[in-house]
């Protein structure tokens, strides 16, 4: 059985190339724009792992990082918040298990979602 990852940005464009490239990796891959009602999403796909920009329209990753890891179904997926915007230190703070700073390459973010999904 595939692994499974949902990810979260407001930029198609990113959504597609990281969709692609995790496919490639032989995950299964959901993505959306859309944060409104992102745990019920959550809960509904059942991702092993969770992918949240940062600077969305709407919640911040880091408030839906805190939203995720304080439900007591969903506290232990482990998420990784992707952003240009960010300052570590504070992003820690919400609970993320990983940050990959904007922009990335592809092998970086395949090692990280790698290294969460099979510790």
């Amino acid at each position: 059985m595939l692994k499974r990852i949902l990810m979260l940005d407001d930029n198609q464009d990113i959504l597609d190339v990281v969709k692609e490239a995790l496919l490639y990796e032989r995950f299964e891959v959901t993505i959306t724009s859309e944060s409104d009602h992102i745990i019920e999403t959550i809960q509904n796909y059942a991702p092993d792992l969770v992918m949240l920009d940062y600077k969305l329209n709407g919640l911040r990753g880091d408030n839906i990082c805190r939203q995720i890891k304080a439900h007591p179904k969903l506290h232990n997926i482990p998420v990784i918040i992707c952003s240009a915007y960010l300052n570590k230190d504070d992003l820690l703070t919400c609970g993320c298990d990983a940050i990959i700073s904007k922009p990335f390459g592809l092998e970086e973010l395949v090692d990280t979602v790698n290294g969460l999904m099979y510790y």
